[in-house]
């Protein structure tokens, strides 16, 4: 089961920090807050599923060079980045680095919250896709060589005729492979095929090597 996402709220100033975590929480949402992105980073291996809300005017580690060193560690944390007046520039610099969304203050309530749960639709499919990719690697894993093989054709558009000159094997034997690599990958049908290797990246590899 999903665990329940968490907004971290970061921002030297106090007033708004505690401010948004009355909003989040009377929204429903689970909010921990941080008065500086140094102490957000001291704790961040043990952070969970969730989203960053960070101010990007802060001191010793702005908001920008938070957001540079979340892409660089955990890149699947979407960040909303929260400018003042005349920040414009810094907001699109944040949204070149990564952020998902940047909030001008003063922001209206609802603005937030529609920010804020936007991102976490995208880090769930996000995580959803990963775990997908794993599952998918874990099959590709379970293949023989000859399977992998006759996969590799399959996905690069090869008839079962020219797969079989290729590997100098028969029609018949390639249709076997077929049907076992099918069940073992847990696919419907050669379009479930394509999707699992393009999202494996065996699609792209497959063409390389043709």
């Amino acid at each position: 089961m999903q665990p329940e996402p968490v907004i971290y709220i970061i921002d030297d100033d106090e007033a708004v920090r505690q401010s948004l975590e009355f909003l989040l929480k009377t929204a429903g949402i689970a909010v921990s807050g941080f008065e500086s992105a140094k102490a957000f980073l001291d704790v961040l291996p043990e952070i969970r599923f969730g989203c960053v809300v960070t101010d990007v005017r802060m001191p010793e580690i702005t908001g920008i060079d938070l957001l540079k060193r979340l892409k660089e560690v955990r890149p699947e944390i979407p960040v909303i980045v929260i400018t003042g007046h005349g920040d414009i520039a810094l907001a699109v610099e944040a949204m070149k680095i990564g952020a998902v969304d940047f909030l001008e203050k003063p922001f209206d309530d609802d603005h937030l919250l529609a920010a804020v749960r936007s991102a976490l639709d995208k880090e769930a499919d996000s995580v959803k896709r990963n775990a997908e990719v794993t599952e998918i690697h874990n099959k590709l894993a379970a293949l023989s060589n000859r399977e992998r093989q006759v996969l590799e054709g399959l996905v690069a558009g090869s008839a079962n005729k020219n797969i079989a000159f290729d590997l100098g094997i028969s029609p018949r034997t390639v249709e076997i492979y077929r049907a076992n690599l099918m069940t073992k990958m847990g696919a419907n049908s050669l379009s479930d095929l394509v999707r699992m290797a393009m999202m494996a990246g065996i699609l792209e590899s497959a063409g390389k090597t043709r």
